[in-house]
């Protein structure tokens, strides 16, 4: 059973995340989850300035509930991510020193989100446990390979394709089948959505009424519920 959180903000990460405690042999799991404890962040939605947060030298930031929304904007176009539970954040300082771009990101909290701070403490505590920082290591790699995925999708040059290419890679991670289809339980804007499918807002709307009228894309209060087989697998934009 999952351990109480005190007021402090304090998180037992194995507990929060099993999968995670998996990467421990099961003779050591019980001795791992009490000993990996880091501080806890409780994040509500709105705007996020993640420079308020000292690492001291540790590894980063781990989601444990809730959704983000990244935007990297050059001029006045971005392109966005979104960041849920298990991914693993790491914050350079200054934020874009690794480029000479002028670049300049946004965050967002879409949903409350409570996040565990894997700083210098928790890096110390983890020296017992390796498999646990390949794990988090893993989870770096396969949040590349999801960028990696969003620009795929993103040459695809009609941009109602775009958005039904999207909204299904993110019903693969976060979508709920139901008896009238697949729902993705993120309330996202059409902002939000030409961030992520790199195009103009207006034309965004265009393509979802498109979708809508095709039976394949429909907003619900909840998200977005998508209809029929997914792109590949049947008729499709």
């Amino acid at each position: 059973m999952t351990p109480l959180r005190d007021e402090l903000g304090v998180c037992w990460v194995l507990r929060e995340d099993p999968e995670l405690a998996e990467a421990v042999d099961p003779d050591q799991r019980e001795r791992a989850a009490d000993a990996l404890v880091a501080r806890e962040l409780v994040v509500a939605p709105g705007p996020w300035a993640r420079g308020e947060i000292s690492l001291d030298g540790g590894i980063g930031l781990l989601v444990l509930d809730g959704v983000l929304l990244h935007r990297v904007g050059i001029g006045e176009r971005f392109g966005a991510e979104l960041i849920g539970s298990g991914d693993v954040l790491r914050r350079p300082y200054p934020e874009t020193a690794a480029s000479p771009l002028p670049l300049h990101h946004q965050w967002s909290i879409l949903q409350p989100t409570r996040i565990a701070v894997l700083d210098g403490r928790f890096s110390r505590q983890l020296a017992g446990f390796p498999a646990v920082a390949g794990r988090l290591f893993s989870r770096s790699v396969a949040r590349s390979r999801q960028l990696a995925v969003n620009m795929a999708i993103v040459q695809q040059a009609r941009v109602d394709a775009r958005l039904h290419l999207l909204l299904w890679h993110l019903a693969g991670r976060w979508g709920r089948v139901r008896t009238d289809g697949v729902l993705v339980p993120l309330r996202l804007t059409h902002s939000v959505l030409a961030d992520m499918v790199a195009a103009r807002r207006p034309t965004v709307t265009t393509a979802l009424t498109l979708l809508r009228e095709q039976g394949l894309v429909r907003a619900t209060e909840e998200g977005w519920l998508l209809c029929g087989d997914a792109p590949g697998h049947g008729d499709g934009p």
